[in-house]
């Protein structure tokens, strides 16, 4: 059983570091060798699997999460439109977060098993990764590779990755570049509860606190459990 820390992004202990195109990469430990594995496959098909967002810290997702509330960082609508935050009530402020962005301390990001993926090999010199669903749909630069990884991804699969929103249940928008590898996450995910979350947050500076403290169980039934 994982520790409150590990669950929540508080330690860097579970993890170790995964060679990257760009830099390495921190990722549970656990989970190297079967990634290694998938990204050796992916090889032979052509493709150049690499992360370009592992392990996340409770303190990093803070930072993100607080930038969006704050106007600091964009939040967006699914069409990508901007959406006025100073327009909406505290529960819609948070809803509009969350479509995009985990709650600190309960992002699978935290947890090393999760990571978010692109395709090195179809990139041209200079582009920036967007992690939007026109690159790796239908024809965008990514969609190749995504649509090779079907038919070898899924949660009993032989290496045991899948993507947990790959559809999208009214939470989190779908993410076709999650990966999530289940042994482990799996696990995770039914020790994290509201109460380790609400502890975790508690004299975090988290903006917006009382109002995602009143909707925790809500939160954690429509954008964390998958």
């Amino acid at each position: 059983m994982a520790e409150n820390d590990i669950l929540t992004g508080s330690t860097e202990r579970h993890l170790c570091s995964l060679s990257a195109a760009v830099q390495p990469i921190m990722v549970h430990a656990q989970v190297v060798a079967p990634f290694t594995e998938l990204r050796t496959q992916a090889a032979e098909q052509g493709f150049d699997l690499q992360i370009c967002s592992g392990f996340r810290s409770f303190e990093r997702q803070l930072h993100i999460w607080n930038g969006k509330l704050s106007g600091l960082r964009p939040v967006v609508d699914q069409a990508g439109n901007s959406i006025v935050l100073e327009t909406l009530s505290s529960w819609q402020q948070i809803q509009a977060v969350l479509r995009w962005s985990a709650l600190p301390g309960a992002s699978r990001h935290h947890w090393g098993t999760d990571f978010d993926i692109y395709d090195a090999a179809a990139m041209p010199e200079g582009y920036q990764i967007k992690l939007t669903p026109e690159e790796v749909d239908g024809s965008g630069i990514f969609a190749p590779m995504h649509d090779w990884l079907d038919s070898c991804v899924g949660r009993n699969s032989a290496l045991g990755f899948y993507r947990p929103y790959a559809a999208d249940r009214g939470g989190v928008a779908p993410e076709r570049w999650h990966l999530s590898y289940a042994p482990i996450a799996d696990a995770y995910g039914q020790q994290l509860s509201t109460d380790v979350i609400a502890q975790q947050l508690s004299g975090s500076g988290l903006l917006l606190l009382d109002t995602v403290l009143e909707h925790l169980d809500e939160i954690v039934q429509r954008y964390v459990q998958v």
